[in-house]
């Protein structure tokens, strides 16, 4: 896999931006489990962490993360900046993991 650095920052300390190669995104949407509501129906009474959703918006992230950085990698992208996330709900019971920040080519 190439190395391509990942960051929230307008830019890469020690580093000089020769170009700028426009925005990158991935996202994924999950669908949670009945397995899940039921757990998380119960965490609701008692308190606590629903490790079952968790994971699933953990895995989520990773995979909209993968697909940002294949999206930079397609245009010859050394780094990523200004990375953002977004969830949003697009339909009962599923939910959209969005990440997107600007290539860039280093110097």
């Amino acid at each position: 896999m190439i190395k391509i650095i990942i960051t929230t920052t307008d830019y890469i300390a020690g580093k000089e931006t020769v170009s700028t190669l426009g925005l990158v995104k991935g996202n994924t949407i999950r669908a949670r489990h009945i397995g899940s509501d039921i757990g998380a129906g119960l965490k609701k009474l008692v308190g606590g962490e629903v490790k079952g959703y968790t994971k699933m918006i953990n895995e989520a992230r990773d995979e909209a993360m993968a697909r940002m950085r294949k999206e930079a990698t397609s245009l010859d992208a050394d780094a990523i900046i200004n990375v953002r996330f977004a969830t949003s709900q697009v339909m009962s019971g599923a939910a959209e993991v969005l990440v997107y920040g600007t290539a860039i080519k280093l110097k």
